[in-house]
């Protein structure tokens, strides 16, 4: 969420996640992406992140002319080596007379947000710090660092910017980015107590903060506590907001009830100053998806389709998802198309979710030909629009398959991630390879993305049984070490599955979850609130 001018709502317009995963406060955004299973048994659970909802005092980018910035934010975004640093370009870039203000390195610290490049936003802001008889930074950058702090270095660290600031800064901006870090980091406890302060200080007094936390209980599947607060704001009179009524959408379709949401589409038709946006609608969709109900489903998208507005991408790849959760290829086909000519370049996630589609129909031969298609165009060779044919060749195919399909994606440029890795994980496992399948969930563990990554419990427990047949103590020892080192020991669902496997002590952080891997951010696209269909 950018900050911007003004305290109203601002107006919806577009949509990992995720989780990833989590939505920032006041700041910034970070987004779930829908991420359906391939080629096994579909299964849609529903949580949301918060999206921008309220602006805070920081200047109207949109007013000013384009100028020099975008020239400077290409040389940061497009540096061969970050190791140099955005300081680097900034400098070199006054020595070319090319001096920069505050409102064009804001602007650049917006883009950079928006595509997710979180640690060289901050470096332009400790850039600025150092430039303090230049750059007077107010109370909402100091909130934009603390989330960025919080995103690069980890809640303790924002904790401690936070600490440092003097009282007379700490606004509502300030504590909002800090809650927004903690439900980040499903740190409820810490998350309740601040939200308590902010109601005490008089921070609470609209639907942003509550907002943020009903994500954090959608995270944690507590959808009693969504309607609490829901019943909080109503009592207290502070009026939802249309982000406030997708995330109630959201918490009743979790919990399979399609009459509660309806009277929660119902109690929003009578609020005449608010206007589904297709958010609304694609949560709606996903809930009659997920209960079998398709004819109504494929209502909400046509519904959905006619909210789509100005230059926004995302639409369409829910409208894609969604159409191929129902099956109906015809109309992933004729979105695909309408979306091609839309416009003139398509990112990453608009062929990820035709390739997930396409496979979920069933269609593989299309599946790769939409893959050979992305090869020659893609902006980056982001590994998880690879990850989507080589899960369902080690699924469907013999192994080598996926092998020399995981070699080929190294040789053209992938850096595989921490899914490519566990997908070659589970092929070793059914191939009954111990040895190998250790060493490929070493390499899910250091890789760099996504950041808190943890295993599939099938995999989890299929590894132990594997270890267990033949009889290899010493391996399955050296797997619950990783995944202690990991944290999944913390967590009670993953400690039941080393019941009868192994004797597990359980260090601090008892009762803490970690299984949230259906939720995928998505690209950096300015969104509002977004929806995880996960498996």
């Amino acid at each position: 969420m950018i900050l911007q001018s003004t305290l109203s709502p601002s107006t919806p317009h577009s949509l990992s996640s995720t989780v990833s995963y989590c939505p920032s406060f006041f700041p910034s955004g970070s987004r779930s992406f829908i991420s359906f299973s391939n080629g096994r048994p579909f299964n849609l659970s529903i949580q949301c992140s918060v999206p921008q909802v309220y602006s805070y005092g920081t200047m109207d980018y949109e007013k000013r002319p384009m100028l020099k910035w975008v020239d400077i934010y290409k040389r940061i975004s497009l540096m061969e080596n970050p190791q140099i640093g955005v300081a680097s370009v900034l400098n070199q870039c006054e020595k070319e007379g090319k001096k920069v203000n505050k409102w064009e390195l804001c602007k650049i610290v917006r883009e950079l947000r928006k595509f997710k490049r979180f640690k060289l936003a901050l470096e332009v802001y400790e850039w600025m710090n150092n430039r303090i008889e230049r750059f007077r930074l107010s109370s909402s950058d100091t909130a934009i660092q603390l989330d960025l702090i919080a995103k690069v270095r980890g809640v303790s660290s924002a904790e401690d910017y936070f600490t440092r600031l003097p009282d007379t800064l700490k606004d509502k901006r300030i504590y909002g980015a800090l809650l927004n870090a903690y439900v980040g980091a499903k740190e409820r406890e810490k998350a309740e107590s601040l939200m308590e302060r902010m109601r005490t200080k008089g921070y609470a007094q609209h639907p942003l903060p509550f907002n943020v936390m009903m994500t954090l209980y959608m995270k944690l599947n507590d959808y009693d506590k969504v309607d609490e607060l829901i019943t909080e704001m109503k009592q207290r009179n502070i009026h939802l907001d249309l982000y406030s009524y997708n995330i109630w959408l959201s918490a009743r379709g979790s919990q399979g009830s399609a009459e509660g949401m309806e009277q929660v589409l119902d109690d929003l038709k009578l609020v005449p100053t608010i206007i589904p946006n297709w958010t609304t609608f694609s949560t709606i969709a996903s809930v009659y998806i997920k209960l079998g109900m398709f004819e109504k489903a494929e209502q909400c998208l046509k519904d959905l389709e006619t909210r789509i507005t100005g230059r926004d991408r995302m639409p369409y790849h829910y409208l894609i998802s969604l159409y191929g959760s129902i099956g109906n290829k015809e109309e992933v086909n004729r979105v695909w198309n309408t979306y091609k000519s839309t416009f003139s370049s398509i990112p990453n996630w608009g062929y990820h979710a035709m390739i997930s589609a396409l496979i979920r129909l069933g269609d593989i031969e299309g599946a790769e030909k939409m893959y050979e298609e992305w090869l020659p165009v893609k902006t980056s060779y982001d590994p998880k629009v690879a990850n989507l044919l080589m899960g369902w060749y080690i699924r469907e195919e013999p192994f080598e398959k996926a092998q020399n399909f995981f070699n080929s994606m190294i040789e053209g440029g992938a850096k595989p991630n921490s899914g490519s890795w566990e997908i070659l994980e589970e092929g070793h496992i059914k191939e009954g390879r111990i040895s190998e399948a250790l060493s490929c969930f070493r390499e899910a563990m250091l890789a760099e993305t996504p950041k808190n990554w943890y295993p599939k419990p099938s995999n989890v427990s299929a590894f132990l049984e594997l270890c267990d047949q033949e009889g290899d103590n010493a391996s399955k020892e050296d797997y619950i070490v990783l995944l202690r080192q990991l944290g999944c020991l913390q967590d009670e669902s993953y400690r039941s599955l080393l019941v009868g496997h192994v004797d597990v002590e359980v260090g601090e952080g008892e009762g803490k979850s970690f299984i949230d891997n259906g939720t995928e951010e998505t690209e950096g696209e300015e969104s509002d609130m977004l929806l995880s269909i996960a498996e």
